[in-house]
């Protein structure tokens, strides 16, 4: 269910007058256009969110609930949503975990386990009872979507779920804003990739040109104890759990963050893939690497800091501004045969 956030993001590319077509499956290719044209860069970031899904309806009309994307129950309880029916009928409920009132089970509350199958979703109707529930037109397989709680601190921290990858949607604009209302040259193409199954594991596997030869991939970085994302500044990742980037892409992205005084780090992450895995397993050859906004509590109730969101966009541009590592591969190894350097 990604057509409205697709939507919104067609509005502000047609806004900053930056053409872009939707693949089959809804996705967005947009093109900013250099010098060169062949071959060319991409930087992709995700519109899809985490979710849930009706799985079934109980006899006190209350709804078992199975998760869209990896992330935890215990994130979900207390949660406000959304329920979608097929004829555009909405509900609105909660997520709870079965033993939800503590003047009812006392401590066994607390020694509940946080998992889906002891969570349940009470809807905001006068409904006691499967069939009543029924009657309502909702059924299984109904999606559910997840308030995202957002708020915005005058010390410049915001919160909110769905940061990842809502956010690095909106740096990847802001970059874009920065190029065209700049008028900025930019020595080859390059293509802002907006996919819509990343947190599902398909990611750009479906998206790319045949012609590109770089993908930066935008997403989270977490703060948490043993990680070495910044808090305030962009993160370059060496390494997910698909196994380490480019060598020589994220050494670029490194300098020129070097060359341009922006905050950085490097980090390693153990449990986490981005759309750029999904794009190499699909038999791209192309060099990868991620960019990494900060965040802390990812897939729950997230937060990150205006200075790292910047910091990202910062050098997005610088990024794109820069010469391709093709090119310099050529002009440091010089022809091979008859055979081009690329």
């Amino acid at each position: 269910m990604t057509d409205d956030v697709v939507g919104v993001v067609c509005q502000e590319l047609e806004a900053l007058g930056i053409t872009f077509e939707l693949t089959r499956r809804g996705a967005i290719r947009a093109d900013l256009s250099g010098e060169q044209s062949s071959p060319d860069r991409a930087i992709v970031s995700h519109l899809d969110t985490l979710g849930a899904m009706v799985k079934s309806i109980g006899d006190n009309g209350r709804l078992e609930v199975v998760p869209i994307g990896h992330w935890s129950a215990r994130f979900a309880e207390g949660a406000r949503v959304t329920i979608f029916g097929d004829e555009g009928l909405q509900h609105r409920g909660t997520l709870l975990p079965l033993k939800a009132s503590g003047h009812t089970f006392s401590d066994a509350v607390d020694g509940q386990p946080g998992e889906w199958t002891n969570l349940e979703l009470r809807i905001d109707a006068r409904t006691s009872t499967r069939a009543q529930t029924q009657a309502l037109d909702i059924q299984v397989g109904d999606i559910i979507s997840i308030d995202p709680n957002f708020e915005r601190t005058p010390n410049g921290f915001i919160n909110s779920r769905h940061l990842d990858d809502k956010a690095g949607v909106a740096t990847m604009l802001a970059a874009a804003r920065a190029v065209t209302q700049m008028h900025l040259e930019l020595p080859i193409d390059c293509h802002l990739l907006f996919t819509i199954s990343e947190e599902v594991g398909v990611g750009a596997s479906h998206i790319l040109h045949g012609d590109v030869a770089e993908l930066v991939s935008i997403d989270n970085g977490t703060i948490a104890p043993g990680q070495n994302t910044s808090e305030y500044g962009v993160t370059v990742s060496m390494q997910d759990s698909s196994g380490p980037f480019d060598w020589h892409l994220t050494r670029h992205l490194l300098q020129l963050c070097r060359e341009n005084a922006i905050e950085h780090s490097r980090d390693v992450f153990r449990y986490y893939r981005s759309d750029a895995a999904a794009a190499l397993e699909a038999g791209n050859d192309i060099r990868t690497a991620l960019l990494c906004f900060a965040v802390d509590a990812s897939h729950g109730y997230e937060r990150t800091h205006i200075d790292s969101l910047q910091a990202l966009g910062g050098l997005l541009v610088h990024y794109m501004r820069s010469e391709p590592l093709f090119k310099r591969d050529t002009d440091r190894l010089g022809p091979v045969g008859d055979l081009p350097v690329t």
